[in-house]
This record gives C-alpha cells, structure tokens and sequence, in this order.
C-alpha cells in the first residue's frame, strides 16, 4: 500500500484495512498467526506519522511506499511451521514503477515461465510467490520488454498476471474484464478499479480470459500498488507481438487512472471511504 499526499496537504493512506485482511488470508494459509486487523491498520499508522518527512509532496507522482512484512525468527531446523514470528513495516518514497510508465504504454512478453502452481501459494501474498518470478523478469527486461505475462499453470491457455501486478482489459463494446483464476493474487488496486468502473457506468466481469483472445481487446493494462494503473501496448508471444490500441492509454483505461487516482490524491470525493487519513 501507499500513503499520498493530497491537493489540501494532508496525507493519507489508501485501503490499509484489505491489506490487513489480505495478510490474514496469507498467514493462515502459510500456518502463521494473523496479525489482528485493528493492530496492522494501527500500526501503519504509526509509521506513516514517523515517516512524515518521506512522504513526497503533492504534484510530484511520487507516494510512501508501504511495506508489512511479518516473518518466522523462531529456532526451528524441521520443515514446520516456527514458534515465534515479528511484524514489521519497512516504508520508502518511490516514484512511478515503469520508467515509461505513467500514461506511456508498456510492451510484455508471454512467459515460457510459471509463477505459480496449480492449487499452490498463487492467490496469497507470499515472498515465495515474487521470488519465483525473479529469474524471468531479469530475461525479459535483458530481452527489452517491460514485464511478463505468465499464462496458468495448468493448461497455459490462460491469462493470469505478472510477477507483480494484476491484469484488466476493455472489451471493444467497453466492458471492463479480470482474469478469473485459484492461483491470481486478489489485487486490491483490482477490486477497487472494478468497482469504480461499476460507478462510471460500465459494465465489469471476472472470468478465465485466453491467451487466442487478447487480439480481440481494445485496451489492456496492469493493475496494483506499484504499477497503479499501466497501458498496455504490445503483447509477444513466440515472437509475435499482439499490438493494442496503437500503443496509446484507452479512453476508459484513462478515466479509471483519473478516477482512482483522484481519490488517492485527494482530488475527487472518495464517497467510498479507501483513503484513510493519517495527517
């Protein structure tokens, strides 16, 4: 999660309560135990109020980096689970995730690699989850693309995400879709845009999305802390490249950035409550 600075100087912190539900999720998953939602949400805070000086100003681009991390340190040689475990908070200013990122479309490659397992750790946010895309991201970035599109494990017929973002495409009669998968990791940047795009209008779905489909869409883009929304403008796969939209942001891909980040930085009226206010 991020905390931002808004148009009126205060600053916030966008969703921190799903972020708390989602590491429960994990640490039970991983036989870990949670963290209690009110003392992670509490503890955020805190930080955030320490870390005031880091939070970059408004009209910069630039956000508070967030990042829980809760971990074993109990003395334990055996594969199972530890005696004790910490829950820290590491926080940094970052700027935009892709160097050409911004309204400025990115070129994937489709992976020859999978990021998780059929019925694994996928749909949990877990290091191991990041670690085993480590090795195709350095190929892919040396090969000149901006990230990996991993297919499911199973059949690899099928879009699921990259190594750090979600996916969302538009339909050419402006539907919003998500990959429906057991193994994506349930985005909250995603599940904030679906409802946004509901409140602009437009119809959304969730639902398995194939690989012989993407020519088909008319916008495509990543989704998620980092990422915060990134046009998509090329997609090759065994050296064919699918091209989308001519390499230009898609007319709703760009209202739904206006719009989320409006509310991040304060410039629309957050009538849902995400933005909660530190300072």
């Amino acid at each position: 999660m991020k905390a931002y600075t808004t148009e009126d100087g205060h600053v916030v912190v966008f969703r921190p309560d799903m972020n708390a539900k989602r590491m429960v999720d994990t640490a039970t998953r991983l036989e870990i135990p949670p963290f209690p939602v009110e003392r992670f949400v509490d503890a955020v805070e805190q930080v955030v109020k320490a870390n005031l000086e880091y939070v970059p100003p408004f009209g910069t681009g630039a956000a508070l980096y967030i990042r829980p991390v809760l971990f074993a340190t109990g003395a334990v040689m055996g594969v199972k689970p530890a005696t004790e475990y910490q829950f820290r908070i590491f926080v940094s200013p970052v700027g935009p995730y892709f160097k050409n990122g911004g309204s400025n479309s990115i070129v994937l490659k489709v992976s020859d690699y999978d990021r998780s397992a059929p019925h694994g750790t996928g749909h949990i946010k877990a290091g191991l989850n990041y670690a085993m895309s480590l090795y195709p991201i350095v190929k892919a970035h040396e090969e000149g693309f901006n990230e990996n599109m991993y297919l499911d494990p199973q059949t690899r017929t099928k879009v699921e995400e990259t190594g750090g973002a979600n996916f969302f495409f538009v339909t050419k009669d402006n539907k919003v879709v998500t990959p429906k998968s057991p193994s994506i990791l349930p985005s909250i940047t995603r599940r904030s845009l679906m409802a946004l795009a509901k409140d602009l209008g437009y119809e959304t779905e969730e639902r398995e999305v194939y690989l012989d489909e993407l020519g088909d869409f008319a916008e495509c883009g990543l989704c998620g802390t980092a990422a915060v929304i990134s046009p998509v403008g090329a997609l090759v796969y065994k050296g064919e490249e699918i091209t989308i939209n001519n390499f230009q942001i898609g007319e709703l891909t760009q209202k739904l950035y206006d719009y989320l980040t409006g509310i991040q930085w304060g410039k629309v009226e957050d009538k849902y409550g995400w933005a909660r206010l530190v300072k």
